[in-house]
C-alpha cells in the first residue's frame, strides 16, 4: 500500500507496469511486429500466396485478415497506454477508449487442410503476433481488473450527491 495525504490506497502492480521499462520493450516489440507484417504482407507474402494451392490460399486469405486485425486492435492497445504513459490522457480516458478495441482471444485454427502449406514465414508472424496478444491480455488484466476502479468524474450534481452519500453512509441498504 502507498499512502496519500488522507488515506491508504492500494498499489497498482498493472500500473506500475505499464509505466515501466518492461512496457516500452513491448510497445517496441509490438510496433516492430506491426511493421515486419506491413512489409510480408505487401512484398514477399503476396509473392508466395499467389503460388498456393487452393486450400491454403482460402487459408492464407482468410488468416492476413485475421492477422492484420489483431495486430491493428493490438497496436491501438499499444498506442493508447503508451498516451497514457506520457500524460497525454489519463486512466480513466483509457479505460473507456478500451472499450472500443478488441483484444481477446485468437480465432486462428492451426490445424486443418492448408495450414501446412502456408509460408513458414507467415505461420512465424501468426504465432508471434498470438503470443503478443497473450502478454497484452495478462496485462490488460491486471490494469483493469485489479480491483481498482477507475476514478470517474461525475459530471452530474445530482450523481456527485449520492457518491457522497454512498461513501459517507455505505452502498448497504438497512
Amino acid at each position: 500500500m502507498r499512502r496519500s495525504d488522507s488515506h491508504a490506497e492500494p498499489l497498482s502492480f498493472g500500473r506500475a507496469y505499464a509505466h515501466s521499462g518492461t512496457f516500452s520493450e513491448l510497445f517496441q516489440s509490438g510496433m516492430r511486429l506491426v511493421e515486419e507484417t506491413a512489409a510480408y504482407l505487401d512484398g514477399e507474402g503476396r509473392r508466395c500466396s499467389s503460388e498456393l494451392g487452393r486450400p491454403a490460399s482460402i487459408v492464407y486469405a482468410t488468416e492476413s485478415m485475421r492477422l492484420t486485425t489483431r495486430l491493428m486492435q493490438l497496436a491501438s492497445w499499444l498506442l493508447l497506454h503508451r498516451a497514457v504513459n506520457e500524460g497525454e490522457m489519463s486512466l480513466d480516458q483509457a479505460a473507456e477508449e478500451k472499450r472500443k478495441i478488441r483484444i481477446d482471444a485468437a480465432l486462428t485454427n492451426m490445424r486443418g487442410p492448408g495450414w501446412d502449406d502456408l509460408p513458414d514465414d507467415f505461420k512465424g508472424l501468426i504465432e508471434r503476433s498470438i503470443s503478443l496478444q497473450k502478454r497484452v491480455q495478462l496485462i490488460d488484466q491486471a490494469l483493469f481488473d485489479d480491483g481498482i476502479e477507475p476514478q470517474v468524474e461525475h459530471k452530474s450534481p445530482v450523481l456527485s450527491q449520492i457518491a457522497a452519500l454512498t461513501d459517507a453512509f455505505g452502498s448497504k441498504a438497512s
